[in-house]
C-alpha cells in the first residue's frame, strides 16, 4: 500500500490491514479533497505518522503485531497529539472507553459508512483549525488560549486531544451554565446523541485527570456539567483520577 493521493485538506495516514476497506476509505477521504497515506502494518505505520506528520489519523484496532491501541499509545506518550479516529469491529463499551482514554478523538465501529468516518474527520478538523477569537479563558486555575489551542492549570501546560479541548473550551466559555450530555454532543461533536452520553462522561474523567484538582468541571446531578471558577474541590461522583468511570 502505502501510496499517497490527492492533498488539498491535508494528509490523513489510514493504517488498516483489510484491504478492501483501506480502498474505500482511500476513495471517499481523497474524493473530500484530503490527501491519503495507507500501511497496514503497525509498525510502518506508526514509522510514516512520525515522518509525514498528517492532520489526521485513521486506526484500526485489529491489527496484526503493532495494534492501533498501541499506536495511539506510543503516539500520545511522544507528545502527538494529531487527532486519531479509531476503526474496529468491537462493538463494545469498554473497548470505546479504552480508546478514548488513550486519547482517541473519534471511535467508529465496523461495518460503518464511509461518509460518515469522512464527516467526523472533517468534524474533528474544523474544530481544531483554531478559532478568531484569541482572547484567553480563565476559570479557577485553568488559562485556555482559544487561538493557539493550548492549555495550562497551575501554570503548567497540559496536553489535550482536539476534543478534549473543545469540550472543555466550550464548557469554559459559559461559566456557571449547566450543559446536558445532548447539549455537549451536538455542540462538541456535532451530532446529539451518536456517540452516546457515556462519550461525554469518558472525556470529562480525562480532561479531570489532567488537569488535576484545578479542574473546573462540576456535575450537575442528573443533568450534565458545568464549568465554575469556584475553588477547586473533589467530585464525589467523578473524582479528578478518572475514577468512577
Amino acid at each position: 500500500m502505502g501510496e499517497k493521493t490527492g492533498d488539498k485538506r491535508g494528509l490523513v495516514v489510514v493504517v488498516e490491514d483489510d484491504r478492501s476497506i483501506a480502498d474505500i476509505e482511500r476513495l471517499y477521504l481523497t474524493r473530500a479533497g484530503f490527501g491519503v497515506h495507507v500501511e497496514a502494518n503497525g509498525e510502518r505505520g506508526l514509522a510514516e505518522i512520525k515522518r509525514l506528520r498528517p492532520v489526521a489519523v485513521v486506526l484500526d484496532v485489529g491489527l496484526p503485531g503493532l495494534d492501533g491501541i498501541m499506536i495511539c499509545r506510543l503516539m500520545r506518550d511522544a507528545g502527538d497529539w494529531t487527532p486519531v479516529v479509531f476503526v474496529t469491529a468491537r462493538d463494545d463499551e469498554v473497548d470505546r472507553i479504552l480508546g478514548l482514554e488513550l486519547g482517541a478523538d473519534d471511535y467508529v465501529t465496523k461495518p460503518f459508512s464511509p461518509r460518515e468516518l469522512v464527516a467526523r474527520i472533517t468534524g474533528i478538523l474544523r474544530r481544531t483549525a483554531g478559532a478568531p477569537d484569541t482572547r484567553a479563558l480563565t476559570v479557577g486555575e485553568v488559562t485556555i488560549d482559544v487561538h493557539r489551542r493550548t492549555v495550562s492549570a497551575s501554570g503548567c501546560p497540559v496536553e489535550l486531544t482536539a476534543t478534549e479541548f473543545d469540550l472543555l473550551a466550550y464548557l469554559c466559555s459559559s461559566v456557571g451554565r449547566v450543559f446536558t450530555r445532548d447539549q455537549l454532543l451536538s455542540a462538541v461533536w456535532g451530532q446529539a446523541n451518536y456517540s452516546g452520553a457515556r462519550t461525554v462522561d469518558v472525556h470529562v474523567a480525562q480532561l479531570r485527570a489532567k488537569l488535576g484538582e484545578a479542574s473546573p468541571i462540576r456535575t450537575s446531578r442528573g443533568v450534565g456539567y458545568a464549568a465554575t471558577d469556584a475553588p477547586p474541590q473533589r467530585d464525589p461522583l467523578h473524582p479528578p483520577t478518572g475514577a468512577g468511570l
